[in-house]
C-alpha cells in the first residue's frame, strides 16, 4: 500500500513538473475558465495548451465540461490547491534562508578599521 501512495504522489508531482502546469492549476485555484479563458491568461498556444491540459486530466488533476462549443476546466478536488500553498510556504522560507546567508556574507566582507569599524 504504500508503494502505491509513493507512486501516486510522484504522477501528481511529475504531472506538476512544468512551469505551465502549474501556471494553468493556479489560474483554475480561482475557479472554472473556459480553455479560450486559459489561453488569453497564460499567452500561451492552443496546441500547447491541449497538450498541458492532456497530462493533467490524464492523472487526474482537472476535469473538464462541454458548453456548446465551448470546453470548461477546474480543479478536480480543492486539497490541491493547500498543496500548492505549502509549495508557496516553502519556497518563500528557502528565500528566506537565502537572504539570510547572502547578509551574512556581505557582512563577513565589509572591511573594518582597528576600532571595528566599518571604513
Amino acid at each position: 500500500m504504500q508503494n502505491a501512495l509513493r507512486r501516486f504522489k510522484a504522477d501528481i508531482f511529475q504531472a506538476l513538473a512544468h512551469p505551465t502546469r502549474v501556471a494553468i492549476v493556479e489560474v483554475l485555484c480561482e475557479g472554472e475558465v473556459s480553455a479560450g479563458g486559459l489561453i488569453e491568461r497564460l499567452g500561451v498556444e492552443q496546441a500547447n495548451l491541449s497538450q498541458h491540459l492532456a497530462v493533467l486530466r490524464a492523472k487526474r488533476i482537472v476535469v473538464n465540461r462541454k458548453e456548446g462549443n465551448q470546453v470548461f476546466y477546474s480543479i478536480r478536488s480543492r486539497h490541491l490547491i493547500a498543496v500548492l500553498q505549502a509549495m508557496r510556504l516553502y519556497f518563500e522560507e528557502h528565500l528566506n534562508e537565502v537572504v539570510e546567508m547572502l547578509t551574512e556574507i556581505q557582512q563577513a566582507s565589509i572591511p573594518t578599521n582597528p576600532a571595528g569599524e566599518v571604513s
